[in-house]
């Protein structure tokens, strides 16, 4: 038996706000339903609770299923309840926090239950990039149920009691849980990018949310700025041994060393999250050599482009982090990778919020090209002293450039080194791409963090004007 904490609906709710802070919309809602005798059972709320209050004085609108009731699961009245809850956020500009743990969809209620999933997709596509959405699952999530944190920006698991799934498990044909639980916060974190964090049990999802709720900014038209104790001026010492850990790089530049990764499990060669600089809220999208690989899969760069997208919405200014020789050479890889790659290089050109470019090592080929470079929109573009920026790496292009000349010479390895050696000087290191106006500047690794928030603080009134549409359709 698990010892884990799991809450009831209300428990959750209360956990999140501040103390005395909910104010509920909606409690004597009931079920209308009469079909099948439904007037004969008790629906009290009609299974979810839903209100506002405050999380360290940010307003913020919830609701929380029930699963005593019908098992949580979703009928008209019950979606009209989340409706209304989203129709208000979208008017004061306030994140919706929906705690699930639901049945699917209310059998008894049949087409009405249908019509009400369709109304809260509806409100859901409304608010996308007008307020966050943060989904938490906590118990079922599936049918169409899985639709509600799919259409949300941030989605949490617990590991144990949840399951997120369309088709159960036992549906496959000669597959069960005991087999492979496709459903489980294990699978879907590692084989989706549904899921941005998976925690042991219903308090720390509740704390993980309160953490992303304090960086987030409230609506499209906030700037998220806090005052910050971390010095702006720091330097930090042998930053550049991290030069193939984003990760920890993003940690020790960030104030207070906090980086809120998103969805770590999943397409490990792409590490996105969001920092504070000088307490401003930054979004970043950095290459991961240590724990996934130096080339990039369409899983990570689509992660990428949905993060970058999200950026933009909320006016969340991004960082790019740039280590990477290429894409990923395999069968599965090569069906999906160019419309991936077409697709985060589009998120990096439509954006139009403070764009920074630092190139830590590698910068090869497509892959840093669509990894936010000059050439695609970036405002500022950084290297490090040893970063190398070119069409491939310079050994194998000085051997393709030079065989002829590397085979007849009595010292190969020699003359190898020698071609290599001039051509990284005039085509592949930082200071031939700083002349070609590509670099901006080659900054020292103990300064990134000051340089990086004087060139923010430097863009924080960027206003830039695009040719009109509807919009794009990549």
């Amino acid at each position: 038996m698990s010892n884990k904490l799991s809450l009831s609906a209300s428990d959750r709710i209360n956990a999140l706000l501040d103390d005395s802070s909910f104010v509920e919309v909606g409690a004597y809602v009931t079920a209308r339903s009469t079909d099948f005798n439904m007037q004969e059972n008790d629906t009290p709320k009609d299974g979810v609770i839903t209100g506002y209050g405050v999380v360290n004085g940010k307003l913020v609108y919830v609701y929380s299923q029930d699963a005593s009731v019908m098992g949580g699961a979703i009928g008209e009245m019950h979606a009209k309840k989340i409706a209304r809850l989203y129709d208000m956020a979208i008017k004061v500009g306030a994140p919706v926090v929906g705690f699930i743990d639901c049945a699917g969809l209310r059998l008894q209620e049949a087409t009405d239950a249908l019509n009400a999933f369709g109304e809260l997709y509806l409100k859901q596509t409304l608010a996308s990039g007008v307020v966050p959405q943060i989904t938490a699952v906590f118990g079922n999530c599936g049918g169409g149920a899985a639709i509600i944190p799919a259409m949300s920006d941030f989605t949490f698991m617990t590991s144990e009691n949840s399951k997120l799934f369309v088709n159960s498990p036992n549906a496959f044909a000669g597959n069960n849980t005991s087999k492979l639980d496709t459903a489980s916060a294990d699978y879907v974190s590692k084989n989706s990018a549904m899921v941005d964090r998976v925690c042991e049990d219903d308090m720390a999802v509740i704390g993980e949310i309160k953490n992303l709720l304090e960086i987030l900014p409230s609506n499209n038209c906030d700037m998220d700025i806090n005052d910050t104790n971390d010095d702006p001026n720091r330097c930090i010492p042998n930053l550049d041994s991290f030069a193939n850990n984003s990760r920890a790089m993003l940690s020790n530049i960030a104030d207070g060393n906090e980086f809120f990764e998103l969805g770590e499990s999943f397409a490990k060669e792409v590490v996105i999250g969001l920092i504070k600089l000088n307490g401003m809220t930054i979004g970043c999208v950095a290459n991961q050599v240590e724990d996934g690989n130096n080339m990039m899969s369409a899983d990570g760069a689509l992660r990428a482009a949905d993060f970058v997208k999200m950026c933009d919405s909320f006016n969340i200014p991004v960082l790019t982090v740039v280590n990477t020789k290429g894409f990923e050479a395999t069968m599965a890889n090569e069906k999906f990778i160019s419309d991936a790659v077409a697709k985060l290089a589009y998120s990096f050109a439509n954006a139009t919020v403070p764009k920074i470019t630092l190139i830590t090592g590698d910068a090869f080929g497509t892959a840093y090209t669509i990894m936010n470079s000059k050439s695609l929109g970036a405002d500022v573009v950084y290297a490090w002293p040893n970063a190398k920026i070119g069409t491939m790496d310079p050994e194998m292009a000085v051997k393709i450039m030079y065989e002829n000349e590397i085979n007849s010479a009595s010292d190969k390895v020699a003359k190898l080194n020698e071609l290599k050696a001039e051509y990284t000087h005039l085509q592949s290191s930082a200071l031939a791409a700083a002349k070609r106006g590509y670099v901006d500047d080659i900054i020292e690794p103990d300064a990134t963090r000051k340089r990086l928030i004087a060139a923010f603080d430097m863009m924080y009134t960027k206003q830039e004007d695009r040719p009109y549409k509807k919009h794009g359709t990549i």
